[in-house]
């Protein structure tokens, strides 16, 4: 796969504050790709850069080949952006504000009405398409967030905090949308989130600390160098726990052992054959993989 986004050497000041230092990275197209970081890391300075709400202090920011300064307006052609407080206008009918954006990209008349029609299906919001925003739940206005960024068949879909206090459905709605969309259209998705669950379905992350990367891979090249495995054995006696002579946590008619690894795993039960009658091998979570590099627990919410 090519690179959609290609990001060298990026920085960005406040003052006396480096919210982005020397960052570089890269975004494969059709990928999910996850953007983790506490409040502060530069979660949000390096997405306003990335659609050209901020100015960089130094580096490259190339999107589909384009320069993300020198050819600025292609460049947000290919993006559609969700930011993280909607940019709704809550006096207008979702209507009035999908035909309002539609048209900056040019999408008038019939074409609009159809493109409208395909999104309300898509994002099941039909019912609502004449109410002013401003009455509409949180749940009903973050799908409109979504068809506002979808209305031009953007390449890159930027996510940031998207489904942050929403009900499970609506998370499903939107999880459901976009998944088909990288399916059937190779659709980018660059999203943050302090959901660890969305993080770990992705195919690459980059967990951002203090302006810098401090750790990327896959959910389970992470998941290997950073937490371990888990074994969890039922029915033992204490006697039989403590003969496997490692430390371990007392859980609800279980204990739980941590080894570094599954060879090591392996090792543990074939020296301790009769104590593995009822147990479970697990991966450690992006949770602990994030608390690990990090030494923070991610949370919801964004900072520069």
């Amino acid at each position: 796969m090519s690179n959609i986004i290609e990001i060298q050497h990026l920085n960005k000041s406040f003052g006396d504050v480096h919210a982005v230092q020397d960052l570089s990275f890269r975004v494969k197209e059709g990928e999910l790709f996850a953007f983790l970081g506490v409040n502060g890391a530069g979660k949000s300075t390096t997405i306003n850069i990335l659609c050209g709400q901020l100015s960089k202090d130094g580096g490259t920011v190339t999107i589909d080949g384009l320069d993300s300064v020198r050819d600025e307006n292609a460049v947000k052609e290919r993006l559609g952006v969700v930011f993280q407080n909607s940019v709704l206008d809550g006096a207008l009918s979702v209507y009035d504000n999908l035909q309002s954006r539609a048209a900056l990209y040019g999408i008038y008349g019939d074409a609009f009405r159809t493109r409208l029609a395909e999104l309300a299906e898509k994002l099941n919001f039909s019912d609502f398409l004449k109410r002013p925003v401003g009455k509409l739940s949180g749940g009903q206005r973050r799908r409109i967030d979504v068809a506002r960024a979808l209305l031009h068949r953007p390449k890159i879909l930027v996510l940031d905090e998207p489904t942050t206090g929403l009900d499970p459905q609506t998370r499903k709605i939107l999880w459901d949308v976009i998944s088909d969309l990288r399916r059937t259209q190779n659709m980018t998705v660059f999203l943050t989130t302090h959901y660890m669950e969305e993080a770990a379905e992705a195919d690459y992350v980059v967990i951002l600390d203090s302006g810098k990367i401090a750790a990327e891979g896959t959910p389970l090249e992470l998941k290997n160098a950073y937490t371990g495995d888990f074994i969890t054995l039922y029915g033992l006696s204490d006697e039989e726990t403590a003969s496997l002579g490692m430390e371990y946590e007392p859980i609800r008619d279980a204990v739980r052992v941590r080894v570094p690894n599954t060879e090591k795993a392996t090792e543990l039960i074939l020296s301790h054959p009769t104590l593995f009658r009822d147990y479970e091998i697990t991966k450690g979570k992006m949770d602990d993989v994030f608390l690990s590099v990090t030494g923070k627990n991610l949370t919801g919410g964004e900072g520069k």
